[in-house]
């Protein structure tokens, strides 16, 4: 049921960025794709789903996002099960078993898990809020995500299973955890270092050996070298919409997805990109700003998880096609092509705007 009062507290201002970012996305993928016969209607499916999940944003934010939080505990068993699903009868592609298919539907669950866990950890934080300081409390925060990323990394998908532990770990900051602990279980971690870089996969070492010293397997390294040449190659104005050399030539493989920042700074240049840049800043803080106005602790941990998630994001697919992180599967928020990944971000702004309209100091009449 709607309540004219509260739709009066519904940020516009966010939602126009998001619908900017996601036409801007389309109109992309649909330049990255114009000329691969194999990819033709990505743009058009893109489309789509980003249709779809706006109307989800409207249907999030007219959900009080306080009942919500009643269910954290059955959410968070529903989320490791949703995970141990698809280790049992998961879709396999690409090597990696990462889709469930529920009849003519397929998706991938940890795209929804992270949007899970934002809201679990923003309950679990709220409600210990003045008691995170004490050991036993962190020690279950901590615990809490590590099942959740285990099970992801298992699919295997390291770049989000480290996203859960990037944006669980920023939640915990928030909610006034002794840096004592946080000292300590960074140490701890230096410690467990040798031992978990054992444990990856082979590929993923590949991944980071090439990034460390391209030299060793120049193979690895060449999408790499074609994200670098395509940045470059744009200069300050860019080649043009679906003009861009390395893409429109196929030499930027999965332009898409993970490389689509490439075909950004190669079409539009440096100052487009600056621009598409400070479009990405502008939602990061306001979204800051809409947590410092949150009536309560959930809510803000809620929008401060949002936050996170996407500024983590940008900065592993931008820093990945710029050679600051190594590669992995990390999209462009808003801009990538992918179904789970845009509907469940979408939905995560649905969520903010909930928040945000059962914010008193945000009510102008």
């Amino acid at each position: 049921m709607l309540n004219r009062r509260l739709w009066r507290r519904f940020d516009w201002f966010l939602l126009l960025l998001v619908v900017l970012l996601v036409a801007f996305g389309v109109a992309m993928i649909h330049s990255a794709t114009v000329n691969s016969p194999d990819l033709q209607g990505t743009a058009r499916k893109q489309a789509i789903y980003g249709s779809v999940g706006l109307l989800l944003v409207f249907l999030a934010a007219n959900t009080d996002y306080r009942s919500l939080g009643y269910f954290y505990w059955p959410l968070y068993i529903f989320t490791l099960l949703l995970l141990v699903g698809v280790q049992v009868s998961g879709h396999r592609a690409g090597g990696a078993q990462r889709w469930l298919t529920l009849g003519p539907v397929s998706f991938q669950p940890s795209e929804f898990v992270k949007l899970f866990l934002v809201l679990v950890m923003a309950r679990f934080l709220a409600e210990r809020e003045g008691r995170m300081g004490h050991l036993l409390n962190f020690a279950l925060a901590i615990a809490i995500l590590i099942p959740p990323a285990i099970l992801i990394y298992m699919q295997p998908d390291l770049g989000t299973a480290i996203s859960i532990l990037f944006v669980g770990g920023i939640m915990i900051l928030m909610s006034g955890v002794s840096m004592a602990h946080v000292l300590a279980l960074v140490f701890g971690g230096v410690i467990a270092a040798p031992f978990v870089w054992q444990q990856l996969r082979g590929y993923m070492k590949e991944r980071i050996t090439a990034f460390l010293n391209p030299s060793l397997d120049p193979e690895v390294f060449n999408n790499i070298r074609q994200a670098l040449i395509s940045i470059g190659s744009g200069g300050l104005l860019g080649q043009g919409y679906r003009h861009g050399s390395q893409s429109q030539l196929h030499f930027l493989r999965v332009r898409h997805t993970d490389y689509i920042f490439s075909v950004i700074a190669e079409e539009w240049g440096f100052l487009g990109t600056l621009l598409f840049f400070l479009v990405l800043l502008i939602l990061l803080f306001r979204m800051i700003y809409l947590a410092e106005n949150a009536n309560d602790q959930f809510g803000k941990l809620i929008i401060v998880g949002m936050t996170a998630l996407i500024y983590f994001q940008i900065f592993v697919n931008v820093g990945m096609n710029m050679e600051i992180v190594p590669v992995t599967g990390i999209p462009l928020p808003f801009v990538s092509y992918g179904r789970s990944s845009l509907i469940a971000l979408l939905l995560g702004i649905g969520l903010v705007e909930s928040v945000t309209m059962r914010s008193k100091r945000l009510d102008f009449k």
